[in-house]
């Protein structure tokens, strides 16, 4: 466990989870300083991880099967594998890559592939965040003695972003579904009430699908000062312009986790998710949620009145933002 040279990651394959697996890959560099890292990326997070200092290398995960994809990474000669996403298939991936050490949670159906099978943790045994569950992969696993301290998820800032720049952030959509989004018109009145306070202009952020939502938002926007990046902006580029914002309103979302860990003060509207496990972090980070009885239900689509969300107002979440500004 202690002269690993060249390390291979699998990471995971969503944005939200990228960012709270973040703290694992900087103990990995921590760990293992003059070690060569690279990271297993699908396309659409790679560039997260190619703006931080922990990997030497990121490897783009275009291959159409995992037997080629293993195959391909055999000529690199990785001598270590370390498995943050969960999936049978990336433990699949390091055996037939030929990786000689391959540490992983034992899920999936994946026990044989690892050479280091980590028991899961059981509920109570470690800090509910999701940042802990990698965090601990790799204390069960040997590799870190202990969990670092870790109050907060911290992405490296670009050198262009500015503090205090006049522009509010706004990111209306949510991948994993409808059950998780606050309402549009909500989100407009919010973002007008506060750029009126501030003096700021409006960015509205989401992917292609998004920007008939973020559309809908800027209609309602009439007055102010808006443009609408959905579906024209790399990862990287969002990345770029988040930081450069003075505050961000969003739901549960990549883009709240990217923000919050850029710095930038967030405000995120909780209904359908557990925010207690895959909330923000940060002291400049405010969850709004409104306690009812079936959230959190974890849903994607809301089977009675959504009323997790129509419950929170817009008044709150600008009140909340202006407290957090000042």
């Amino acid at each position: 466990m202690n002269h690993f040279n060249r390390i291979l990651i699998r990471a995971t394959n969503w944005v939200g989870d990228a960012v709270m697996s973040v703290p694992a890959l900087q103990a990995i560099r921590e760990r293992f300083p003059n070690a060569h890292i690279g990271v297993l990326a699908k396309p659409w997070v790679a560039d997260l991880y190619k703006r931080e200092l922990f990997a030497d290398e990121v490897i783009l995960y275009t291959e159409k099967s995992s037997w080629r994809m293993g195959l391909a990474l055999r000529p690199r000669r990785f001598d270590c594998a370390i498995l943050l996403q969960n999936a049978f298939e990336a433990a699949l991936i390091a055996w037939l890559a030929g990786i000689p050490n391959r540490i992983g949670y034992n899920r999936d159906g994946r026990r044989l592939l690892l050479t280091r099978a980590v028991p899961l943790p059981k509920p109570g045994e470690i800090p509910r965040h999701e940042r802990f569950y990698y965090l601990e992969l790799l204390r069960r696993a040997g590799l870190i003695d202990r969990i670092p301290e870790c109050d907060a998820i911290h992405l490296t800032r670009p050198q262009a972003a500015t503090n205090g720049a006049r522009r509010i952030g706004v990111s209306p959509g949510a991948a994993y579904g409808t059950a998780k989004r606050w309402l549009p018109e909500r989100f407009a009145e919010a973002a007008a009430a506060i750029a009126d306070q501030r003096d700021a202009t409006i960015a509205l952020f989401g992917s292609a699908s998004e920007r008939p939502l973020c559309e809908q938002i800027a209609e309602q926007l009439n007055g102010h000062q808006v443009t609408n990046y959905a579906g024209q902006t790399s990862l990287s580029e969002f990345i770029d312009l988040a930081a450069g914002c003075e505050l961000f309103l969003t739901n549960d979302s990549g883009a709240m986790h990217i923000a919050s860990a850029l710095g930038v003060p967030t405000v995120t509207v909780f209904g359908a998710t557990d925010d207690t496990t895959t909330g923000p972090t940060g002291p400049k980070a405010r969850v709004i949620r409104e306690p009812v009885e079936c959230s959190p239900c974890l849903l994607r689509e809301c089977p009675i009145d959504h009323r997790c969300m129509t419950r929170v107002t817009a008044a709150r979440v600008v009140e909340e933002a202006l407290r957090l500004l000042d």
